[in-house]
């Protein structure tokens, strides 16, 4: 007798997952599909059939389970099929558990710690009797996955209802703008494409991730904070903030990450270019698909601390003309972006003391690096909340990211250090941090928008809050020099900077400054106001306008300055998403007082309407229609909108506008023929040669014929 061949192996895709939670990836929806994806810690089951009847007494049959090239104890796993296994969550096995002459159906069970990849399995047959063999290699995929449904698994939600937003879908919202204007761009996460997990396993391997460190969702994020930008190891994105994308995709036109990681696993280049929500987005998709539960986060006035001391330093002449640079710290200066995006992840954290599981902080977007590379996080939510900033990964930076505090300094020959302190405000970063609501989707409006500042830091002002940043600053020496300077400061002069609300693009705004002197003396005053066109991450383009002047205020009086800005002044000067800077500066004479405010705002933009003249029904052609009127007194040429849909074939769709007369209604037609059942989701971006950033989505129900 010799030992068995193998005829055929099979995983059951489809059966198996729809146990596993993995039933939206397309692999396994093909009409005969041979790529399982399973979820460590929890039993598949597979089938075999050899060329000949299988005798129980004289036939064994092993699998092994691989990970990598160089299989070691972690990453291989050999089972022998045998009727009598008792499983355990740490160990592999496999049970068979019926024989019908030459087929075998077998149960496998893997580690909850496994790592995650895709696994290859070689079958080796041979008798008792004899040491001849038989091998079998497999040649399809097995995709193991994180678990976060099975309770021993580290990246575990106890509200598995939660789940379903944090890894099951695949479109969402990325807040972006400045604080007043800020709104939800929609994003197609699309982490069950096809292209996604190969290209989420060549971003590893490109990473160079020892196979065995796969399992810990701790390292496997840091990685992927490390790996979406490519400052270090050829990662998938070119970070750009300049304007000029001719070489590449503008951030501003990507609908969602498919296309993205479709790109990158194709060409093996990075793909230009990306900005955070960018980055972000990439993270999420590549998260969910792995199974590590994500969300993104927009933190509305955010921080870029270069130098550890908790604090952002603009610094100023001793006229009060602001320096672009920091005079005290040569690697560059701190930065205040209008708003930046991050991801949280979820997990225990077994390497760090009790209470720091849950919400971890990771970031792609390229700023400082950790450790050596362009990485950061995950840092445990519940650590920057409360100040600690001895934990890993980037605790520190974090914190400062949604709590330092802004210290405005002069130039002054008679300050001990040539620098007295103008103010410091401790409310003006992390205004409001922002994710999406959970199983709400709101094409047009915030509906699903979702508050979490509190899971970053205390209520500003109150005593928690300011006791965990000094909590902070007390183990940061650099941190304790900048705030024993930030002591009582008197003056009599009171300035105050108006906020401007909303500017739709075409009209006019104003800027103005009240000023009230509280003192019994006139008080004769320098000031100077200017308006900038800035890019979201605070650096300046071009100065749209600037006013200089003295004026005289009598004694318990109040005076106004400021001036009108016209649409054709700044429509010239604007650059991508439209944001603008106010900045006002004044000096004391008599008493040397100095003072400094500024404002960002945005100038706003239509939405794209996307509209459907008859019922969806599935497989049934269908015409959306995109559109929306052009703001501006100028023409439109070179339009462009680019489509991605959850529910029609073709990942991402670009459709040619014709040229647009001034405010004129910019309309195209896009043919759709739906092939899903239920809720599908629309994203679309258009662009011009004069206007570009213009979203726009839509969900729609698709009924059966």
């Amino acid at each position: 007798m010799e030992p068995l061949v193998v005829d055929v192996v099979h995983f059951y895709p489809r059966e198996n997952s729809q146990t596993h939670n993995t039933v939206k990836f397309e692999a396994v929806n093909d009409e005969n599909p041979t790529t399982a994806i399973v979820r460590r810690g929890q039993p598949f089951n597979g089938v075999i059939r050899f060329t000949r009847p299988f005798d129980e007494n004289e036939d064994m049959v092993q699998l092994i389970f691989s990970l990598g090239d160089k299989p070691a104890l972690d990453t291989q796993g050999s089972v022998f099929l045998r009727r009598d296994v008792i499983t355990d969550k740490h160990n592999w096995s496999a049970k068979l558990q019926d024989v019908q002459g030459d087929t075998l159906s077998f149960e496998v069970s893997t580690p909850v710690t496994v790592p995650v990849g895709s696994w290859a399995l070689r079958v080796v047959t041979r008798l008792k009797s004899s040491t001849a063999r038989e091998v079998y290699d497999f040649d399809q995929d097995i995709y193991i996955l994180f678990n976060p449904w099975n309770p021993d698994d580290q990246t575990y939600m106890e509200d598995l209802t939660l789940l379903q937003e944090y890894v099951l879908n695949d479109v969402g919202k990325v807040w972006v703008g400045p604080i007043k204007t800020t709104r939800g761009k929609p994003w197609f996460y699309g982490q069950f494409d096809a292209a996604v997990l190969p290209a989420c396993m060549f971003m590893l391997d490109r990473a160079e991730i020892p196979f065995h460190l796969r399992g810990d969702p701790v390292k496997v994020s840091r990685v992927i904070s490390r790996i979406v930008n490519s400052n270090d190891d050829g990662g998938v994105l070119v970070g750009r903030w300049d304007g000029e994308y001719e070489d590449g995709t503008a951030p501003s036109e990507w609908t969602g990450s498919v296309d993205i990681l479709a790109q990158y696993l194709e060409t093996q280049q990075e793909v230009p270019y990306g900005q955070c929500w960018v980055f972000a987005g990439v993270v999420t998709t590549v998260c969910r698909a792995l199974g590590i539960p994500s969300r993104v986060v927009s933190n509305l006035v955010s921080a870029h601390d270069a130098n550890s001391s908790l604090t952002v330093d603009k610094y100023y002449t001793e006229t009060m003309e602001e320096l672009n640079f920091d005079p005290n710290n040569p690697d560059g200066a701190d930065s205040i972006w209008n708003y930046h995006v991050w991801n949280d992840v979820w997990m225990a954290r077994p390497d760090l003391p009790p209470g720091y599981g849950g919400w971890q902080a990771i970031d792609a977007t390229p700023q400082e690096k950790s450790a050596g590379m362009y990485q950061c996080g995950p840092a445990p939510l519940e650590a920057i909340k409360q100040g600690v900033i001895g934990l890993s990964h980037d605790v520190e930076f974090m914190l400062a990211s949604v709590n330092a505090d802004l210290m405005r300094w002069r130039v002054d020959p008679e300050a001990e250090t040539g620098y007295s302190m103008v103010d410091t405000n401790n409310y003006h970063i992390g205004r409001m941090i922002l994710t999406k609501k959970p199983y709400v989707f709101d094409p047009l409006g915030d509906e699903d928008r979702q508050d979490i500042t509190a899971e970053y830091k205390h209520r500003e002002g109150t005593a928690s809050e300011r006791l965990a940043l000094m909590n902070g600053v007390r183990y940061s020496e650099r941190a304790k020099r900048y705030y024993a300077v930030a002591s009582s400061l008197q003056n009599d002069i009171s300035f105050k900077l108006l906020d401007i609300d909303t500017v739709q693009i075409g009209k006019d705004f104003r800027v103005t400054v009240d000023i009230q002197n509280n003192s019994e003396e006139v008080r004769n005053i320098k000031a100077a106001l200017s308006v900038t066109s800035v890019f979201y991450n605070g650096v300046k383009s071009d100065v749209v306008k600037k006013v200089e002047g003295k004026l005289s205020v009598g004694p318990q009086k109040t005076e106004q300055v400021g001036f009108l800005v016209k649409a054709d002044e700044y429509i010239p000067k604007l650059v991508e998403y439209c944001n603008m800077k106010i900045s006002a500066m004044a000096i004391v004479d008599e008493t040397k007082q100095s003072w400094a405010d500024d404002d960002d705002f945005q100038i706003l933009k239509p939405n794209i309407s996307i509209k459907f003249n008859d019922d969806l029904v599935i497989g049934e052609p269908a015409t959306a229609v995109l559109s929306f009127a052009n703001p501006l007194d100028r023409g439109l040429t070179g339009c462009e909108f680019r489509v991605t849909s959850s529910g029609i074939a073709g990942r991402t769709l670009r459709i040619a506008a014709a040229d647009v007369a001034p405010r004129a209604v910019v309309t195209a037609e896009l043919p759709v023929q739906p092939n899903k059942l239920g809720k599908i989701n629309f994203v679309a971006t258009f662009k011009s040669v004069e206007l570009k950033d213009i979203n726009g989505a839509a969900s729609v129900e698709v009924f059966e014929g």
